[in-house]
């Protein structure tokens, strides 16, 4: 395997690069059988929904499966978590919001994922490294290699194996979303919520970009359909990826 370093501030950090083999990645010290599946998509598109459906149905058929998600899946990037989706916290720039992201994803990765891809288990993570590329690089026009950057020095090589995007229309998925919070009991995690109909408009343009950009790893399914409709389309393409090893 090749290193790769990137430069900041005059110091050499290393990134691990990774090899596909027949449709897997191999990662360092995690074994090239274990699945990484992601969710993506806009404010209220179902996704969270889907992945409980999901984890069900792979927990049924006797597979070992870790839920998590992003920003979170840890205590200490859960509470980074809490500064990103507070809306008080809208005097937040979008540079320390992005290195925010980036700190939580590292401890994420470090604690929770490699472990358990270690473990031999599918993982299934609500949101990885394209939300921050279609939040961040499309939707606050952030420097997207500056972001690539950031994204491999946080996960150390870890990739997922699939990526199932649930795609609407931002005013669909907005309305969803703002309905959801009002019905909510605790934290109200909405200062993404809060943004301009613009904005989810250019992370929704963001994802297809990133789905066109890499279609072997993305699976492109309309958020709009029926909860069951959507699961069953899900589970076929899921089964079919782990059925090739």
């Amino acid at each position: 395997m090749t290193g790769v370093f990137v430069l900041i501030n005059s110091r050499r950090f290393p990134i691990i690069s990774h090899l596909r083999d027949q449709g897997r990645r191999n990662r360092d010290g995690v074994s090239a059988v274990t699945c990484f599946i992601t969710f993506e998509g806009i404010e209220g598109c179902g996704k969270t929904t889907q992945v409980g459906l999901l984890s069900r149905m792979l927990e049924e058929q006797g597979k070992p499966v870790l839920v998590t998600r992003e920003p979170g899946g840890c205590a200490i990037a859960d509470k980074i978590r809490a500064i990103l989706l507070d809306a008080d916290n809208h005097a937040l720039v979008p540079l320390a919001e992005l290195l925010l992201y980036a700190a939580a994803r590292a401890q994420h990765v470090a604690e929770v994922i490699r472990p358990a891809l270690a473990e031999g288990k599918v993982v299934i993570c609500d949101r990885f490294t394209d939300a921050t590329m279609a939040y961040q690089g499309h939707g606050r026009s952030l420097d997207r290699d500056l972001i690539r950057t950031l994204n491999r020095l946080a996960v150390g090589g870890i990739s997922p194996d699939m990526t199932i995007l649930l795609d609407c229309p931002a005013e669909v998925g907005l309305k969803r979303a703002l309905a959801r919070i009002e019905t909510t009991e605790g934290a109200r995690e909405e200062r993404f919520e809060q943004e301009s109909l613009r904005f989810h408009r250019a992370v929704r343009q963001g994802y297809l970009a990133l789905a066109a950009g890499d279609p072997d790893r993305f699976v492109v399914l309309d958020g709009t359909l029926d909860i069951r409709e959507t699961a069953t389309a899900i589970s076929k393409a899921v089964l079919s990826r782990l059925s090739q090893g």
